[in-house]
C-alpha cells in the first residue's frame, strides 16, 4: 500500500477548518489524523485566516504531499483567486494558492465547494469507482460538480454545473435569483417556501396546520416539514412531492444531457431520500432517455457532515494526482 499524507482548508463564512488525512493512493480511502476549526467573523483579514490555517498543519509540514483548498464561489481555480464569495465580505480577488504555496512550500490547489464536494464523493464516497459523476449539493443553495470522463469538469471560467440557475417553471418559489429555478424548487430554503405556500392556503380556509399552529409562517422549515410528513402530514408531504417531480426533472435533464453513470445528492435528500424517492423515480422514468436512463444511479451522498472536511483533502488529492501522472 502507498500511503500520503494531505492537508486540507475548508474556508466558510463564519469558521474554516484545517485538516490533516491520510490517504491510501492504491484503496482510495482516507482517515482525519488532524482537525482545527478557525472561527472568521466578519471583517477578519483573509491573510491572517490563511495563515492560521497554515499554522494549523504546521506540526506536519515536512509530510504533506499537497494542500487542496475548498471554498465557495465565485473564484479561479486555475489562477487560484477568490473572487468577491457573497459570504466572505472582504475576500475580494485573494490569491490564496499563490500565499498559501509560497508560505508552505507544498503544492496547493482550489475549488469551489460544489466541486470539491463531487470530488470528495467521487474518491471517498458513493461516487467511488465510476468514471461519470454528477454530485448535488441540494443544502441552503443547490449547484453540482462533474466528473467527467475521469476527470473534474470545471468549465471555461468554473461555472461548469450551475444547474441551480435553470428556470424548471415561469412560476415558482425564487432561487438563485430566478423564479421557478431548480434552486427555488430544490433547497432547503426552496421547501420551506413551497410549504409556507401550501400552509397559507390551509390557514386562509380556516384550517388547522400540523406544522404551523400559531399560523407563524417565518417557522416553517425543511425540517419541520420533513418531520410532520414523517407523521403522516398531507401538506408537508405534498411540499416533499413537488420537490421530488422538479428534482426528477433536474435528474432527467442532466442525464439526458451528460449520460452520467451516477447522480449522487447531497444534504437534504441524504437526509429525507424516503420522501422523494418515489415521486423522484417515477418521473426520471417519464423524462429522461430510457437508455441513458438504464445506465445511472442516483444515490444519496455518504459523506455526511464531513464532507467539507474530505471535500478540502479530495482537492488536494486530485492536485497529488495531477502532479504525478
Amino acid at each position: 500500500m502507498a500511503y500520503i499524507r494531505l492537508a486540507g482548508f475548508d474556508i466558510g463564512g463564519t469558521k474554516c477548518a484545517s485538516i490533516v488525512g491520510t490517504a491510501d493512493t492504491e484503496t482510495g480511502n482516507i482517515t482525519i489524523d488532524h482537525r482545527v476549526q478557525i472561527d472568521t467573523p466578519k471583517g477578519t483579514d483573509p491573510y491572517k485566516v490563511l495563515d492560521s490555517l497554515c499554522e494549523a498543519i504546521s506540526d506536519f509540514k515536512d509530510d504533506i504531499k499537497a494542500i487542496g483548498i475548498s471554498c465557495g464561489g465565485p473564484l479561479n481555480s486555475k489562477t487560484g483567486v477568490i473572487l468577491s464569495p457573497p459570504n466572505l465580505v472582504g475576500w475580494d480577488n485573494i490569491e490564496a494558492v499563490k500565499y498559501i504555496s509560497e508560505k508552505t512550500g507544498i503544492p496547493t490547489a482550489i475549488q469551489n465547494d460544489a466541486n470539491a464536494c463531487a470530488l470528495a464523493e467521487w474518491k471517498f464516497g458513493a461516487g467511488k469507482g465510476y468514471s461519470n459523476l454528477v454530485f448535488y449539493t441540494f443544502g441552503t443553495g443547490f449547484g453540482a460538480g462533474l466528473i467527467l470522463d475521469g476527470r473534474l469538469y470545471a468549465g471555461t471560467n468554473d461555472n461548469a454545473g450551475e444547474i441551480g440557475h435553470v428556470r424548471l417553471s415561469e412560476y415558482g418559489p425564487v432561487g438563485y435569483g430566478k423564479q421557478g429555478s431548480v434552486e427555488g424548487f430544490c433547497s432547503g430554503s426552496g421547501i420551506a417556501k413551497i410549504g409556507q405556500n401550501l400552509a397559507l392556503e390551509k390557514l386562509q380556509m380556516g384550517k388547522t396546520v400540523s406544522f404551523c399552529k400559531d399560523g407563524d409562517l417565518s417557522k416553517i422549515t425543511a425540517k419541520t416539514l420533513a418531520i410532520a410528513a414523517e407523521n403522516g402530514d398531507e401538506t408537508a408531504i405534498k411540499a416533499y412531492e413537488t420537490s421530488a417531480v422538479m428534482l426528477g426533472r433536474t435528474c432527467a435533464m442532466t442525464i439526458d444531457i451528460l449520460n452520467p453513470e451516477v447522480i449522487v445528492i447531497g444534504s437534504v435528500f441524504q437526509r429525507s431520500e424516503k420522501l422523494f424517492r418515489r415521486i423522484l423515480d417515477e418521473t426520471v422514468k417519464e423524462e429522461a432517455l430510457s437508455l441513458a436512463a438504464s445506465v445511472c444511479k442516483i444515490v444519496p451522498a455518504e459523506l455526511g457532515d464531513k464532507i467539507g472536511d474530505y471535500a478540502a483533502l479530495a482537492v488536494a488529492l486530485n492536485k497529488y494526482t495531477e502532479n504525478n501522472n
